[in-house]
């Protein structure tokens, strides 16, 4: 890991009311999300349960947990995929009930999936435009009639595509068909097409999944970046530890949907109900026993 990295992952975390922590730097501003108690039932089951995150305006922040724990159901639950069955979602301040998909992207929500999701046949810088959808400003008279209006925008909208796809040096790629790229390539410009919504917040679903060590260094430096650079907040659910404990600043642990655990990396690392949710009791408390 870099120093850099590591400079930023060892940012101060303060208390808020909520009985939550957030970097110091955020702490007198309304966190960017805020969740109070939210559950959500299928049948019988319930899948997430009594969940509270805070999250502050230009955090770097980690969801993770064992693979079943509910992580992704949290994700949909935020934007709005799901509607909770019991507590609340403030996003920004703005209670997220009765709102849809669309209305949460407005607000400034965005999002990748653990499935790349790209329009294969597209171009790079085409997949990079459709992200800036909620950003054209001129209407259907213009567009059909290809009038100034028009040409001005779609102007515009070029020079954007191709200054987000600078962030991870894609530009030259820009004409490419996007399911030509290899695989990390992939992921970076569903990164990209994210960010062009203008997010507040950005919430990367296993962002790592498929890169080898030098490109989860490079995302890892990428992820700091863009949380400076656009100074927005970010949650990421993440398995490779190295990045999560390398970048994150504040990190929520999940275990059969409930809160088992929430701190700072090196308290995630040290803290025994984590360790035993991810090693299993009696592999715990194996290792206590060669400890001792």
């Amino acid at each position: 890991m870099s120093e850099k990295v590591r400079r930023r992952s060892d940012t101060r975390m303060v208390p808020v009311p909520s009985h939550s922590i957030v970097p110091e730097r955020d702490v007198n501003d309304i966190p960017v999300l805020e969740t109070r108690h939210l559950g959500i039932q299928f049948g019988g089951l319930k899948a997430v349960d009594d969940f509270n995150l805070t999250i502050g305006r230009t955090e770097i922040a980690g969801l993770i947990g064992p693979n079943g724990a509910g992580k992704t159901t949290v994700f949909n639950l935020l934007t709005k995929v799901y509607e909770p069955t019991s507590g609340a979602v403030l996003f920004d301040g703005q209670d997220l009930k009765g709102m849809n998909i669309v209305q949460a992207s407005k607000l400034g929500l965005a999002r990748t999936f653990q499935n790349i999701r790209l329009f294969d046949k597209m171009t790079v810088e085409e997949n990079v435009r459709i992200g800036l959808h909620n950003q054209i400003k001129y209407d259907m008279f213009s567009g059909v009639l290809r009038l100034p209006r028009y040409w001005s925008q779609e102007k515009k909208q070029h020079a954007r595509a191709l200054e987000l796809l600078h962030i991870f040096n894609m530009e030259n790629l820009a004409d490419e068909e996007a399911g030509s790229l290899p695989y990390g390539a992939q992921r970076r410009l569903e990164i990209i097409r994210a960010l062009a919504t203008n997010p507040k917040l950005l919430l990367l679903d296993e962002p790592a999944a498929g890169m080898n060590p030098r490109e989860t260094e490079e995302l890892m430096e990428t992820i700091a970046r863009i949380r400076d650079e656009f100074q927005i907040a970010i949650l990421l659910i993440e398995h490779d530890m190295s990045l999560v404990m390398g970048v994150c600043e504040g990190i929520c642990v999940l275990n059969f949907g409930r809160v088992i655990a929430k701190g700072t990396a090196d308290e995630i690392q040290a803290n025994p109900a984590v360790i035993e949710a991810y090693l299993g009791k009696a592999r715990s408390a194996a290792g206590k026993e060669a400890q001792a």
